[in-house]
């Protein structure tokens, strides 16, 4: 259904963004160089700006409006939270936040069954890895590049992209290795089987080298979301599992982006067979209506703190709106089929129609996903596969994506774009009309990255 668009008011917009631009300090950003969209309102897979404009968020905010926006059955049950209980401490029992963990534990894989809550991802990170050098009494945290985990100290440490580089002193007790990525792999491999083989292999070496005694954690998201959607080879994670079980080491699965739906499951996990020792979450959780993210705890783990007390906490941990937002979110993806609808279109829409636009443009170099999680490698050059862009291109050596990012704009389309890639990763209940308007925004933005192909 088409959302209802409200009338133009640049008026209302321009007070909007004038008191924005003088008090609000924005994140990742040089302060004097962005123009941020002065935003009216939004409503399923669409927001809207003060000039009348209407955009198809292909972002879903920052890939977690699973649900897309102001899903009224969560609204109301925020409202409902918010007369009855608005807030309370979290070392009682109350009954959102009760059963908001009852409910994420019995979606988790395996006995993940205790549910440490947080307000946000890069928070769930940095508890994630705390539990696991205090369960091992080991120092050390492996992480792959091409990874992001978060901004807080921890968790921008673990982080394998650039944006880690201002946070980093070396001192994080952190190593990066390199995961498995077949079209611009390390490891000169040809076929998925042998990318498999040589990450691990890569792995086990790294580890030994390290000294296996000294890491608590291996942290991976089970599919790197920012950093370009790589899925992994069949096999991969199980072998991480196996090296990880071998040394005693703690096996951390980052699902932040990847949860709650976005990849055809509940969890990306469960298409690979594996359970970690520990899951951290956000984002779909509640489709970001209210800041909720965690940790989901194996037995193991948890059995750990049984007589110990768990050094840490947060004020808002478990925080009732937030967690009656997850309630009824869950409960919304149940009844709704959201997930099974972002298996099937992901599956029989999204992924033939970005493949079928990748064999038309020349800027398209490979079409990876699975769900509502897909992305789009741009190149300059299919055959050598150089970027359109640089790595970590600003100012004129970025203009190329700039300036496909403006032509999908002015198309409706809201994109996500990082370094030389587009995302496709709408709301995980978008219908399949939607996925095709969105589509054709993008067939038609893609010519203007084609002008600047070999």
């Amino acid at each position: 259904m088409t959302p209802h668009v409200p009338h133009a008011d640049p008026q209302a917009g321009a007070a909007v963004k004038a008191a924005d631009r003088a008090h609000v300090f924005h994140s990742w950003s040089a302060q004097g160089l962005i123009d941020p969209l002065a935003v009216a309102g939004a409503e399923g897979a669409y927001f809207w700006d003060y000039d009348g404009n209407r955009y198809l968020d292909f972002t879903s905010g920052l890939v977690y409006t699973n649900i897309g926006y102001q899903h009224p059955r969560v609204v109301a049950a925020i409202q409902e939270q918010a007369g009855r209980l608005a807030t309370f401490a979290p070392a009682f029992a109350i009954e959102a936040r009760s059963e908001a963990a009852r409910l994420i534990a019995g979606r988790t894989p395996g006995d993940l069954d205790k549910i440490f809550f947080t307000n946000g991802g890069a928070e769930a990170v940095e508890h994630a890895v705390r539990m696991a050098r205090l369960h091992t009494g080991r120092p050390k945290v492996l992480s792959a590049y091409r990874s992001y985990h978060g901004g807080t100290a921890t968790a921008i440490n673990i982080t394998g992209d650039p944006r880690r580089w201002a946070s980093d002193a070396g001192t994080a007790g952190v190593v990066h290795f390199w995961g498995p990525f077949l079209y611009r792999s390390p490891f000169y491999s040809a076929t998925e089987e042998e990318e498999c083989a040589r990450a691990l292999a890569h792995l086990e070496d790294t580890i030994a080298f390290e000294g296996p005694g000294t890491i608590a954690a291996v942290v991976l998201e089970t599919v790197p979301g920012t950093a370009g959607i790589m899925t992994p080879p069949p096999g991969y994670l199980a072998g991480v599992r196996e090296i990880c079980d071998r040394h005693g080491i703690v096996f951390v699965l980052d699902e932040v982006m990847a949860g709650f739906g976005r990849t055809g499951r509940w969890f990306a996990a469960e298409h690979h067979g594996v359970v970690p020792d520990l899951m951290t979450f956000a984002k779909g959780v509640n489709s970001g209506y209210v800041p909720l993210g965690g940790v989901a705890i194996s037995g193991r783990i948890a059995a750990t703190f049984d007589k110990r007390p768990y050094p840490g906490g947060l004020t808002y941990s478990g925080h009732p709106l937030a967690c009656a937002a997850a309630v009824a979110t869950i409960q919304v993806m149940e009844d709704e089929k959201v997930v099974e609808n972002a298996a099937a279109l992901g599956e029989n829409v999204i992924g033939p129609a970005l493949r079928e636009l990748a064999g038309r443009h020349p800027s398209v170099g490979e079409v990876r996903g699975t769900g509502m999680f897909w992305a789009l490698d741009l190149v300059r050059d299919r055959e050598t596969r150089e970027p359109l862009v640089p790595y970590n291109a600003t100012g004129e050596a970025n203009a190329p994506m700039a300036a496909f990012a403006a032509a999908c704009k002015r198309n409706g389309l809201w994109p996500f774009v990082n370094m030389n890639r587009t995302h496709v990763v709408p709301a995980c209940n978008i219908t399949e009309a939607e996925a095709k308007e969105g589509i054709a925004a993008l067939d038609a933005a893609l010519t203007v990255a084609d002008e600047h192909t070999a």
